[in-house]
């Protein structure tokens, strides 16, 4: 079952919930229907692998268990936050912020969609009990017109 609230507008935040699972599609139709299409297919994956990440390693694919995203738009910035019921996430972190830091060793079967966040959001941060994950992309800035001739 998927949980919709209203469309965010201005300051307000939409939120879809649903049951753990892995069937993501109409999940991540209904976040990107606002995002300009330029922007969809790299978003459409960030999103997907954060949606995973919470189904399947905070949640253990339970579906007693939801994942909640809370959504909008603030300041010419998409904002995503993803919560599940698991026991927590704790990122390594390291002094240097390039994206590549994240990649786990070549052997690991795990851990590369951590450097993808990274690389397709501008802000990736956890809370402190790594349940929640806040995601940020920031929109470039329309250019204005020059009222000087």
């Amino acid at each position: 079952m998927i949980t919709i609230s209203l469309r965010p507008v201005g300051r307000y935040w939409g939120t879809i919930s649903f049951a753990s699972t892995l069937y993501l599609c109409p999940i991540l139709d209904l976040l990107l229907a606002e995002i300009p299409a330029r922007l969809q297919a790299e978003l459409r994956l960030g999103l997907q692998e954060a949606l995973v990440n919470a189904a399947k390693h905070g949640n253990n694919l339970d579906p007693s268990k939801t994942v909640v995203v809370r959504f909008s738009v603030i300041d010419n910035q998409y904002w995503w936050i993803i919560s599940d019921q698991g026991s927590g996430f704790t990122p390594s972190s390291t002094s240097n912020e390039e994206p590549t830091d994240y990649l786990p060793p070549d052997e690991s079967e795990n851990g590369r969609g951590l450097c993808l966040l990274h690389q397709i959001f501008d802000q990736v941060e956890w809370n402190r009990k790594g349940t929640e994950l806040r995601l940020c992309k920031q929109m470039e800035n329309r250019p204005r017109l020059s009222l000087l001739r």
